[in-house]
This record gives structure tokens, sequence and C-alpha cells, in this order.
């Protein structure tokens, strides 16, 4: 019983610090991290869980030792954004890997980036033909970011000379059959305003919607709980009957 209560504080001390250094070392995406910084996550991870579970060693020395690991990360982070040579040797460089529609092979042999993987990377982004791309640019992160050639790029209103309206964020009003007031202020409306709304749509409460929003046009979207769908779409692969 003695085991289980230093194992539950261990824990939650473990969970709570954790928490706090990935919040001091940012908000970076998985996909944005580099392989060294994947790395150094999942040691600074492998350190809260030995912190929790191994009654064999002090959790103090242990949690010291995750703070200076959250330390030299932050402390690596800064050099990177101070000094650009040291994130170009840290970090690496984005390197190109297809130029004036012609592949770079020794820059994919630099970089250990098989053929494959750029092919995979170029249908990620919609492009199944090698003919269409003008340049292609391997990041430090990993991903590819492409250019395609002009005749293959997608026409936009600026192209044909066609004004836009200003598109801005969208503001949530009801969120899990609750009325969001703070969010109605903000956009100059109120509650008499939205039930009105709602109950032209043939909505009676405001607990009958999961939630309903208000673009800058003006517009309001609403999505119901009951949404009358009786056979909603598989994508799954069907199973091949014997």
């Amino acid at each position: 019983m003695n085991e289980v209560l230093v194992v539950s504080v261990r824990a939650i001390i473990s969970f709570f610090s954790l928490l706090i250094f990935t919040r001091i070392l940012g908000k970076q995406q998985l996909s944005q991290m580099t392989f060294f910084e994947y790395a150094v996550g999942i040691t600074i991870g492998s350190i809260a869980a030995s912190m929790t579970i191994d009654l064999g060693i002090r959790a103090w020395p242990q949690f010291f030792g995750m703070a200076i690991w959250v330390a030299l990360a932050f402390l690596l982070q800064v050099v990177v954004m101070k000094w650009r040579w040291a994130s170009r040797y840290i970090d690496g460089e984005p390197t190109v890997v297809i130029m004036n529609g012609k592949i770079m092979e020794d820059a994919l042999r630099k970089t250990r980036y098989r053929l494959s993987d750029l092919m995979e990377e170029l249908r990620l982004m919609g492009v199944f033909d090698l003919s269409q791309v003008e340049f292609a640019v391997l990041e430090t992160r990993g991903r590819v970011s492409v250019l395609l050639k002009t005749q293959h790029q997608p026409v936009t209103p600026k192209d044909m000379n066609i004004s836009t309206d200003y598109q801005g964020l969208s503001k949530e009003l009801i969120y899990d059959g609750i009325i969001l007031d703070a969010n109605l202020k903000q956009v100059h409306l109120d509650r008499k305003w939205l039930l009105n709304e709602l109950r032209t749509q043939g909505i009676r409460d405001p607990s009958e919607v999961f939630v309903a929003s208000l673009d800058t046009s003006g517009n309001l979207y609403i999505d119901k709980y009951d949404d009358h769908i009786a056979h909603p779409s598989d994508i799954s692969e069907p199973i091949k009957s014997k």
C-alpha cells in the first residue's frame, strides 16, 4: 500500500512537471519537430516515466535530470533563434531536390532521401505527375514544399481580376448546447437575436445544437445533435465475403 501511495505522488509530480516543461518549450507540433527535437522529447518523457515507477532511485535526482534536459533544449531554442549560423549547423538548411523540372539526384543522396519518399510527399500534396513540378524543396523538418509550373497552377480571383470580400474567422455562438455570451457580445448581438434565428430553423432550445457559428458575412451555421442521417457514409475498406 505504501508503494502505491509513493507511485501515485510521483505520478502527479511527473505529470504536472511534464506539463509545465512542455509549455516552456513551446507549441511545436510533432510534424514541425526535427529528429533531434523529437528524440529530446522522447528522452524527457522517459525520465518522467522512470521517475514515476522506478522506486529504487530517489525522485529528486530524476526530477533534476529532467529539468536539466528541458533547460538545455530551451537554451538550444534560444541559440537557434538568435544566431542564424547556429541554426544552419543545428537544424540544417532546406535542400532543392527538383530544379527547373529536373530531379537533383546528388541532393537526394546527400540528404539520404529516397525518390519513393519524394513521390509520396508529392502525392500527399495532390501532385501525381512529376512533369508538373518546377521546384521542390526538402525543408529542415522533413516536409517537401512544391512550386508547380505556371501552366499547372490553380487560377486565383486575382488572375481573373475578380474582386473579393474580406473573410475573417467565424465566431462560435453555441458550443455543446451552451450559448457563449462573450462571443455574442463581441459580434454586437444578443441572446434574443440568436434564439429567434434558432426558431426560424425549427430549433426550440439551444441544447439541441452541437455548434453554431457566425461568419464575417453574417451567415449563421448550425449543426444539431440530431442530424437525421439514416445511413452515414463509410470510407473504410470493405471486407470481401468468402
